[in-house]
């Protein structure tokens, strides 16, 4: 699940957001008064949500965005007046006085989009560098010479020996080049 650090210039504030979250089912990780310490903690976290107002004692919320990592998303508390200058289309916004029930509904649809990307992330394939694709290629070659494959067999091949023996074609095309070379 995400990691939610709440940062607000009074503490009282920030335990205030914190109880309601927890409440909730929410695990939070941090309550900050500073920006420095918000991404102090946020350097230690894989990824997460950062509930916040927008002026803290030592920066605006837009620097603590512009300092986060890239792995977390910010949910900015603030009058309409201030969320009008929050001009980032990646800064979820939240208009001041809030009810409960629309920040709890806002964390969780923030918390199911990171899952999401996340999700997708995971699924996607690694690129591979040059060095990786000519290994590859280096090994479909000698398939190709040794048994007579066409090269999409020779890629079948690499493939499911990959996967049958649960390492990647890099590794399977070094393990061929190794086994096959005079």
């Amino acid at each position: 699940m995400a990691s939610i650090i709440v940062v607000f210039p009074k503490v009282e504030d920030a335990k205030n957001i914190r109880n309601l979250l927890v409440r909730n089912g929410y695990s939070v990780a941090a309550v900050c008064t500073s920006g420095a310490q918000a991404l102090n903690y946020a350097d230690s976290l894989t990824y997460g949500i950062v509930v916040c107002g927008y002026k803290y004692a030592d920066m605006m919320f837009s620097e603590l965005h512009e300092s986060l990592p890239p792995n977390f998303e910010m949910l900015l508390m603030a009058s309409q007046h201030v969320l009008s200058t929050a001009n980032s289309t990646d800064i979820v916004c939240l208009s001041m006085p809030i009810k409960a029930n629309d920040l709890i509904n806002t964390v969780e649809m923030m918390v199911t989009t990171m899952a999401r990307k996340r999700k997708k992330l995971k699924s996607k394939p690694k690129e591979r560098n040059d060095q990786e694709r000519e290994l590859i290629k280096q090994a479909k070659i000698l398939l190709m010479e040794r048994n007579n494959m066409t090269e999409e067999e020779a890629h079948r091949y690499i493939q499911k020996c990959s996967m049958d023996s649960a390492t990647n074609m890099v590794e399977t095309a070094q393990m061929v080049l190794t086994l096959l070379k005079d």
